[in-house]
Parts: structure tokens; sequence; C-alpha cells
């Protein structure tokens, strides 16, 4: 005897985002569940974009910077090295030494770095602030100016910062990421006050915060998830715009993916457990509604791609 298999279907449908002039990647688009394909159309795969640094990262750990040698020293080399010898996708740049605790860079410095960096590739790129609002709020206008024409994307606004950045992306064609602390309503008054200023829903890109296994994962996927059945389920337009896991950052700082083996014989090599924090995480991201990814190590970028192509 046959059977069928029950399908679901979704009144709304995620917002398709394209990075990117000489090469472009789209994200989202799908109006179901995601890998849900059976159900749905799925357009596009998730993407991922190597994280770069504008000033050499001395908070890196060995197992990452073996990956890389000597190019972290140079943001250009090191983004020509992702782009032609690791085939990225995309590139995301993070402007570290602006922070004012760490190297109180200029906003000039980071408009000649982004401009450097547009110079030396064709794939999109991804331009980050240091996390510090009030220094982001004239890095980031700085970084869009210089990269206008290239529709990037640019980021992270947040409430404290987010109208000085929005207007500098609707000045200079930029999409935007919109980061809000790991609550669906924050996500959404968040994306409410950027659409007031006239800037379009369908150049958003919701970062909603996430963490490392082992550090409330479980959460962030929880409210991803949330996000992602809101906009399908509801047909909610205020978060039907795709969403951005920033993992490499979270995972290299923890200690399960830096402390040696000589120090904690029981968890095994400590190179291959950071690769598998990483990819980990990424996955789990990604499976909740991630669409845009951005990551650090190269061999759990290709664990990603492969558990991608598995599923697709």
């Amino acid at each position: 005897m046959g059977s069928t298999l029950p399908l679901e279907t979704y009144p709304g449908k995620v917002n398709e985002v394209t990075i990117g002039s000489q090469k472009i990647v789209s994200i989202g688009g799908e109006n179901t569940l995601p890998f849900h394909s059976f159900e749905g159309n799925v357009p596009n795969k998730p993407v991922i974009a190597y994280e770069i640094q504008d000033v050499p990262p001395d908070d890196w750990h060995e197992t990452l910077l073996s990956a890389y040698g000597d190019v972290t020293k140079d943001p250009v080399k090191w983004a020509q090295y992702c782009e032609q010898t690791l085939k990225a996708d995309a590139i995301a740049i993070r402007l570290v030494g602006t922070h004012p605790d760490n190297q109180n860079k200029s906003p000039e410095h980071a408009a000649q770095v982004v401009r450097d960096v547009l110079s030396g590739i064709t794939i999109p790129l991804i331009i980050l602030g240091s996390n510090s609002i009030e220094k982001d709020a004239q890095v980031l206008v700085s970084a869009s100016n210089a990269a206008k024409g290239y529709n990037c994307a640019i980021g992270k606004a947040q409430e404290g910062n987010y109208k000085t950045i929005v207007a500098a992306a609707l000045a200079n064609n930029h999409n935007l990421i919109a980061m809000s602390e790991l609550d669906v309503n924050l996500s959404k008054q968040l994306n409410i006050l950027i659409t007031q200023m006239g800037f379009d829903k369908e150049r958003i890109i919701i970062d909603p915060m996430c963490s490392a296994l082992g550090y409330g994962l479980e959460y962030s996927f929880s409210v991803m998830e949330r996000i992602r059945l809101a906009a399908l389920t509801q047909n909610d337009v205020v978060v039907q715009q795709p969403m951005l896991g920033d993992v490499g950052m979270y995972v290299w700082k923890v200690k399960e993916a830096q402390a040696l083996q000589s120090d904690m014989p029981r968890w095994g090599d400590q190179r291959m457990r950071g690769i598998l924090w990483e990819a980990v995480t990424a996955a789990t991201l990604m499976l909740s509604g991630a669409e845009l990814l951005i990551m650090r190590h190269p061999d759990a970028v290709e664990k990603i791609k492969s558990f991608i192509d598995d599923l697709i």
C-alpha cells in the first residue's frame, strides 16, 4: 500500500538579497523551512564569507593563524588568498583596529583599507565594524562612502547607532546588517525603525546575534527559528529578511576551541576540536534559518560546504 508524504505550505517568503557588483551572491528567497526543497522553492544555497581583519589579528589562535600564514599581515593579500586559493564566495572584513580599546584607528584608515581590499578582489565584500557603538557610527559611514558602487553589506547597525549607518547605506546603495540582542521583538523593532527612515526592507539582513556550541547555542537556535517561523507561517513582513550567523568570532574565543591537548587530554586534538566546534555551530545556525555565515577556519568552511551539498 502506498503512502503520501504530508507536506506543509507557507504563506510567507524570505526576501532575496543580492550582494556584490563584479561577482554576486544571493541569499534568501525561499518560501519554506531551511533545506525543505521538497515543500517549496529554495533558490539559493547558504553563503559562507571568510572573515579577514583590517589589522593583523593578535588574538587569533595558532590553529587559525597557521591556516593563513603571513597573509594575515596585509588585508589585501589576505582577501586575495581567500578568493584565489580558498575559492571563497564572499569576504567579510571586520574593522577591529578601529575599536577604541584596540588600536583606535581612524575612520579614514577604515575607508582606505576598504578601498584597497575592493580593488584587489572581485567577489562580494561584507563590511563589519568593531562593535563599538559610538565608533562604528563614524567608521561605517567612511567605509560605506569608500565602497560606493560595490553593493556591499554594511553593519552592524544597532539601536544605539542605526540612524547614521542607515543613512550611509542608503546614500551609497548598500545592503544593511541589522543586529539585535537575541530577542525576536527587538529584531522586529529595529527593522521597523530602519524602514521608517526610508530604507528598503528587502535590503536588510537580520543578525539576531548568536553563540557558540556549549554557550547558549540552543537559545540562539530558538530565536532564529522563531524569526523564520514568523516570516513563513505568519507572513510577517517585518522579519522576512535573510539571517546572518557570525560564527567565527564567537567560536574561536571559547575554551573548548583554544585549550591545548596537553592541558585537556580528554578533549582530544586541539586543532580538530576547534575546527569541529566551528563547523557544528555553523551547521546548527544554518538549520535554524541562517543564510549567510561568517567563518574563519578553511577546514571548517569545507565541512559546511560539503554538508550543504549533502542536504541539497
